[in-house]
């Protein structure tokens, strides 16, 4: 009798039945495991490098405040303030973004960590299996 998603009932099978099933089982689990460390590094890399990028363009903001930083002070040196305050404000909205953008790559990065890793899975099979291998 089958079941959904293509199980069947194997209560009816028998023991050594069962058991020449076991190196196709593991195999299978041992395939789904590579498969899903292969994913998870994939992914992995996709955010560490997309928060890479983020950092960049924060970096470029602040380099480019520093030019204006520097105008802001001699502006505002110079006494003309109409000039010096529309410095002020480059800086400021310099400042804003480079902030901006590293805030998205911490976020990234911080994303990046909490992924769980599928080593992790591949322990708790093993010890499912010593388990269940101590047990008889």
């Amino acid at each position: 009798m089958a079941a959904s998603r293509g199980f069947r009932d194997r209560s009816d099978d028998s023991l050594l039945t069962l058991v020449g099933e076991v190196p196709e089982l593991v195999r299978n689990l041992v395939v789904a495991e590579v498969d899903s460390a292969k994913n998870w590094a994939k992914k992995a890399g996709k955010d560490a490098g997309m928060g890479g990028v983020w950092f960049i363009v924060a970096l470029f903001f602040l380099f480019w405040s520093l030019p204006a930083l520097a105008a802001f002070a001699i502006i505002g040196l110079s006494s003309w303030m109409p000039a010096w305050l529309a410095s002020l404000i480059v800086v400021v909205i310099a400042l804003v973004g480079a902030a901006v953008f590293a805030w998205l790559g911490l976020l990234r990065f911080k994303h990046l960590s909490r992924s769980t890793n599928p080593v992790d899975a591949v322990k708790v099979d093993a010890r499912i299996v010593k388990d269940v291998a101590d047990e008889f």
